[in-house]
């Protein structure tokens, strides 16, 4: 398929593009490979609307990417991969009370390196409800004044995850450090790279940290940064784990709920 096919609409004014026109049965050439990527890079958030692919199809989607984790997400047996297929995480409807992602984050922060992105391949949706809500972090930290600029540029956190060791009934939560603003590798620019899942500043006590960290986060997921992508059959969204945060919006009860994840391999981008 030529990139010449294709269009990239916008899905919000901060965050966010659709991709209309491709349909991912078919052969992507390089060109339109390096389409896609820059796309992704420019908006943090790409949907490809409505697709009907197999499970291979899917799969080798991911693999355009980059390198995809297999083992890694093994926590528990609600996340047990799709047989025969060690990198697809089917995510399940099992009641809010164990809903693992209402809550603003980027992926597995409490490692070493942190995924790059995050692919979700809508299988089946609720009539309504179970959007998925995405923050842009660069323009969290383009929007700081300069005095939080400076406090926070050169300071490192701690990112705990304990909502990982509850699933995996772990008496000790995995934790790494990493930096509360990060340069981009491929684009250059500063994006503030905070969550949910950041416990404390490096030298500082969580009662110090949490009044910062707490307006940092509100502040990250103002309403002028995001876009709210609301499911249909087939949807396809991918996400730059680097510089965006997601929140999934447990609001459909009981209703069936389906997608099969893809996470890229981290980098050394911290």
């Amino acid at each position: 398929m030529s990139s010449r096919e294709i269009q990239i609409i916008p899905t919000s004014g901060s965050t966010g593009a659709r991709v209309e026109g491709l349909d991912l049965r078919k052969p992507i050439d390089d060109a339109l490979r390096t389409k896609l990527h820059d796309a992704f890079l420019a908006h943090t958030v790409l949907v490809f609307p409505r697709q009907k692919i197999s499970t291979d199809e899917y799969l080798e989607f991911g693999r355009l990417w980059g390198e995809l984790m297999k083992g890694e997400l093994m926590l528990h047996p609600l996340f047990r991969p799709v047989d025969g297929y060690p990198e697809i995480i089917p995510v399940i409807n099992r009641g809010q009370a164990r809903a693992v992602a209402e809550h603003w984050h980027a992926d597995i922060t409490f490692v070493e390196h942190p995924p790059i992105g995050s692919i979700l391949y809508g299988v089946e949706v609720p009539p309504a409800g179970g959007d998925t809500q995405f923050a842009n972090q660069y323009l969290a930290y383009e929007a700081l004044s300069e005095g939080m600029k400076e406090l926070l540029d050169g300071r490192r956190a701690l990112f705990e995850g304990s909502v990982a060791a509850a699933i995996a009934r772990q008496d000790e939560a995995p934790e790494a450090e990493h930096p509360v603003v990060i340069t981009h590798p491929d684009t250059g620019r500063k994006a503030l790279f905070v969550g949910s899942a950041t416990r404390h500043f490096v030298g500082m006590t969580v009662e110090e940290s949490r009044p910062i960290l707490d307006w940092l986060l509100g502040h990250a997921t103002r309403y002028d940064f995001t876009y709210r992508h609301t499911w249909s059959q087939g949807d396809v969204v991918i996400w730059d784990n680097r510089c965006t945060l997601h929140y999934a919006v447990h609001d459909y009860g009981d209703a069936p709920r389906v997608l099969h994840r893809l996470t890229i391999k981290g980098e050394n981008f911290c």
